[in-house]
């Protein structure tokens, strides 16, 4: 893989992953989903997952944009 092409798949994980995660962090879908499938108890530890994860993903954006 190219260094170019590199930058470009690290770009379009950070987005996605930024995507996905905000919008598991920002709305119910995701304790929903997990009520119904008889997990909700899992729903208290969401934020120690979440928002880390959500870091993460903006940090590997940040860096593919400005190795860009």
């Amino acid at each position: 893989m190219t260094n170019k092409s590199s930058h470009k798949s690290l770009l379009k994980i950070g987005i996605s992953g930024t995507i996905v995660t905000a919008f598991c962090c920002f709305t119910p879908v995701l304790v929903v989903l997990l009520g119904t499938t008889g997990l909700g108890v899992l729903t208290g530890y969401l934020d120690y997952v979440l928002l880390p994860a959500l870091c993460i993903f903006v940090i590997i954006m940040t860096y593919a944009l400005v190795k860009r």
